[in-house]
Order: C-alpha cells, then structure tokens, then sequence
C-alpha cells in the first residue's frame, strides 16, 4: 500500500500521533443520505438506526403507560390521532444525531400556538417546538424550532404550512454524579438547513409557564413525539449515536 502520509514529522501536542502520521486510523466510512422532497423522503445514511420508515409504527408506544399507540400511519407518514395522546420511541436515546421531518396542516386553523402545535422531546424530557409559525406571530420562547419556555431560536426558518420541514439535531445529554448535574444538556439544530442552535445549553426538563432546573434522571431516554391536538405529520426518522473517533 502507497504511504500517504510522514513518519518523521513532530508529534501532536498531547497526542500519541505525528503531525501527518502514516499510521494514524482512518474514520470509518459512511455512505451518506439522500436529499429528501416534498414529495417523499430521502435514505438515511448507512450508519443510521431507523426509528420510523413510513411504515409502521411498531418502534414506538404510548408515552403514558405504554402500549400501542393510537397515531395513524398512511402515505409513508404518521400523523397526530387527536386526544391519542404523545408517542415515544422503545429504543432509548444519549448522545446523538436526529434527523426527522415533519408537516403543519394544509389548512390553516387557530393561531399563535393554536397552529400546527407538536413537539420533540428528546430523552422525553427536552421539548423543541413544532408549530406552524409561518406568518404566525407567538411568544419567542414558544417559536418553531424553539427551545419550549427557554430560549427562542436565532431565526424563524418556516415554510408554508403543509409543507414537509426538516429538523437535524445533535444532542449531547446531560451528565450527573449522583444528586449533582455535571454538565447541562446541549443542542444544535438546523431548521430546513439553518441554523436555529449552536451548542445551546439547556436550563433543565422542558416547563410551561415556569423555570425550570435539573435533576438526576437516566443517561437515555426516548424521542417521544406531542399530540397537542393538531394534525401535525411526521416522516423519516432516524438517529446515530455519537462517539468520538477513537485515534486521539
């Protein structure tokens, strides 16, 4: 095999590796997605662990108490039954990156959060906002792509209701030693591919109409999805769990 790198070169500050270093492990190779449509959804990478195809729903289950959960599942997509209530995922969620889409009703009813109203709690705890805020004024805190009773996002990045809309996540879950919260929960977002989020620091379990703090729950947890009683559509789930590239 052609070297394609140096040997001789000085090596990295706190690092076993040289600068360049021949012997240094490749990352793995991963074939990436396809783009998706609005008129269907794209693949998910190679590495990804589906949790929704557009199939079926038996990943999933009542989030109150389990059992089978009363969304319906039509046209590659799931869709909030009213008064179901919310779903979460069997698999159980820590660090990761979340890719998902999602659609607000065609038809346009109610206003403010009266409109296209769901939810992504990651670990079932950490609410970003699904809502229909296409001209559709709200509180800041309560905007798409929001993080709920938080922190508003950088931008509103919506498309037209009835319009499939993406939301690509890396989540980093919270650390705690016993009663004591290490490190808080982090999130980067993108919104149909802009950026909402960088490494945002959460202040705790998502709240409504007041603050909230931390305190020690499970290192993973499940995606879990909000029947807030709107017709709101899901398509092409999926998740990758993160680890770092072991050749520090």
């Amino acid at each position: 095999m052609a070297t394609l790198g140096y040997d001789e070169t000085c090596y990295i500050s706190g690092s076993k590796w040289r600068v360049h270093d021949d012997a240094r492990p490749q990352p793995r190779v991963v074939t990436p997605p396809t783009a998706s449509t609005q008129e269907a959804p794209g693949a998910a990478p190679s590495d990804a662990v589906v949790l929704f195809d557009g199939t079926d729903l038996s990943g999933w289950e009542k989030h109150d108490g389990g059992g089978a959960p009363g969304w319906k599942v039509e046209d590659g997509y799931m869709e909030v039954v009213p008064e179901s209530g919310d779903i979460r995922t069997k698999a159980q969620l820590g660090d990761c990156q979340i890719h998902l889409e999602w659609a607000a009703p065609g038809e346009v009813a109610g206003d403010s959060q009266g409109r296209g109203n769901s939810g992504v709690f990651l670990m079932g705890r950490y609410e970003i906002q699904v809502l229909d805020c296409y001209e559709n004024p709200t509180y800041a805190d309560g905007l798409t792509g929001g993080l709920y009773g938080q922190c508003p996002p950088l931008v509103n990045a919506c498309r037209p209701p009835g319009q499939w809309q993406t939301y690509d996540i890396i989540w980093t879950a919270p650390r705690f030693e016993g009663d004591t919260l290490l490190r808080p929960a982090r999130v980067t977002l993108l919104h149909n591919g802009v950026l909402l989020h960088h490494d945002k620091a959460l202040l705790g379990p998502t709240k409504h109409k007041v603050t909230t703090h931390y305190a020690p729950h499970p290192a993973a947890g499940p995606l879990r999805l909000q029947d807030h009683g709107d017709l709101v559509r899901y398509r092409n789930i999926w998740y990758r769990p993160l680890s770092d590239y072991d050749a520090s």
